[in-house]
């Protein structure tokens, strides 16, 4: 179903919402699925095979071999989430290398993961990671507050100002964390693709993209203390 759509009134219909929605936006920026979503391939097949039984999906021997390689500030804030946990079972693990991984790609972190809007990263969160999310009561937006947490373990400052409330770059922080989700966007997009009439000659309007499951050479290697500025 689209994903705005989901009914996720209930806590297990949530976690699949979110998983859908994360290995979705993966797929989305192309290249290996499992590295997009911070996952081993075997952990990626048995987050499938789990979650989404009814999917008849074959998986290739190297994807299933596929080997997340050790980045440092993934790793941090994936351990980070990981001593915070609150719920039993495989997917706090699954749920702490994906929101780690996705945490690096630009934008607000609710949209990285393919989500509707911040309070489904927000209830999420406190589903899940209850001890760390209780820590964010002055509602900061929550890819600074996890990269705050990090610097803040690794005994650095990351801003000077004394309160808040008297800082200049307070929206920064603490700024609205709108707009429209990704799922909502490529979905627009496609049916307006689809309405388009088809005239003889056309070429598409983007070139087709990778297949999800294409290896990536991409690495990524941001500096911690500018990543929580994002």
């Amino acid at each position: 179903m689209p994903p705005a759509d989901a009914d996720t009134t209930i806590d297990s219909h949530l976690d699949r919402h979110v998983l859908a929605s994360i290995l979705a936006a993966a797929t989305m920026d192309g290249g290996s699925l499992p590295e997009k979503a911070g996952l081993s391939g075997l952990e990626l097949v048995a987050l499938l095979e789990q979650y989404f039984p009814t999917l008849e999906v074959k998986l290739a021997k190297q994807l299933s071999a596929f080997k997340c390689e050790e980045h440092d500030e993934i790793a941090m804030l994936r351990d980070l989430l990981l001593k915070q946990r609150s719920t039993e079972g495989d997917i706090g693990h699954w749920l702490a290398a994906m929101i780690a991984r996705r945490a690096i790609e630009p934008g607000h972190l609710w949209e990285a993961l393919g989500l509707r809007n911040r309070g489904e990263l927000s209830r999420l969160l406190s589903r899940h990671f209850a001890p760390l999310a209780a820590r964010n009561f002055n509602n900061m937006r929550w890819k600074r507050f996890f990269y705050r947490m990090l610097c803040e373990n690794e005994g650095l400052v990351m801003c000077t100002t004394p309160v808040c409330n008297q800082c200049d770059d307070f929206n920064l922080c603490f700024g609205e964390e709108s707009g429209e989700s990704r799922m909502a966007e490529r979905r627009r997009d496609f049916l307006l693709q689809a309405a388009r009439p088809v005239v003889a000659g056309d070429w598409p309007s983007e070139p087709p993209q990778r297949s999800a499951i294409a290896q990536s050479s991409e690495k990524a290697s941001p500096d911690l203390v500018s990543r929580a500025g994002r």
